[in-house]
């Protein structure tokens, strides 16, 4: 594996896969998240769900004392974030996906089929959806799986959750349709698996790039203000100006800006 990709929950380690064995199905974890700009506490909140055999990181997006929230990237089980919901008292609006792996989507039927919401992913990640050899499900004991999303993004889309604009961001690499997720007015991205702390994500998969997943991070995240918050599909949340200090890419983007 080159030293360019990505170490923990997406990177083929058996070790850690066995490791991580034990979170799968009903052993869920969750975290939440208060962020507060300038003096003023916003109310936007971001309620984060470990999930499945690699550790999945499925966000609940919400606002304090609202009724609608946003799902990105559902991983595996449908009932948890289901159950997760109802307590938050929270309906979801929309499932936005980065990107098209099994370990990112399989609970989005559920979802869908619960509270009626459309389901978003990046145009060139159709195919990927549709097919379980590209999408991966059917390994790791998991069934094949096969989707459609009901709106298809392009690159620089924004759409109008929560009050807020969310601005679709190509980042190629990962997969060919991989997506970040950038919300200015809360100074949050999610980067689904193009960006880790202090790594990035495998491109030995189907569509992936190497290539490509650096110029995506290099040339476009890293041109995002670097107090923003990054929120990875795996592992721990970190911030732009962390990842431009520590990040692998860091060699590649110092020697071409």
């Amino acid at each position: 594996m080159s030293g360019l990709q990505a170490r923990g929950a997406a990177a083929s380690d058996p070790d850690a896969e066995k490791r991580e064995q034990r979170q799968i199905d009903d052993i869920c974890f969750c975290s939440n998240y208060i962020r507060g700009r300038g003096n003023i506490m916003s109310d936007f909140r971001i309620q984060t769900c470990v999930m499945g055999m690699v550790s999945t990181n499925c966000y609940i997006v919400y606002r304090k004392g609202g009724k609608h929230a946003v799902i990105v990237d559902p991983a595996d089980n449908g009932a948890y974030i289901l159950n997760k919901c109802r307590e938050l008292q929270v309906e979801p609006e929309a499932v936005l996906l980065t990107h098209g792996h099994f370990d990112h989507i399989m609970a989005v039927d559920d979802i869908r089929r619960a509270f009626h919401c459309k389901v978003y992913v990046h145009m060139d990640e159709a195919e990927l959806l549709r097919d379980p050899s590209m999408n991966l499900s059917g390994t790791m004991g998991t069934e094949q799986f096969s989707m459609e999303a009901d709106e298809l993004l392009r690159d620089g889309q924004s759409l109008k959750l929560l009050d807020c604009e969310w601005k679709v961001m190509a980042t190629p690499g990962h997969t060919k349709g991989s997506v970040c997720y950038y919300l200015d007015s809360e100074e949050v991205l999610f980067s689904g698996d193009t960006l880790f702390a202090e790594s990035l994500g495998r491109t030995d998969l189907p569509t992936g790039s190497v290539q490509q997943i650096v110029r995506s991070i290099a040339e476009r995240l890293f041109e995002l203000p670097e107090d923003t918050m990054v929120y990875p599909g795996h592992g721990e949340p970190t911030t732009i100006g962390h990842e431009k200090k520590y990040n692998s890419v860091v060699p590649y983007w110092k020697k071409n800006r």
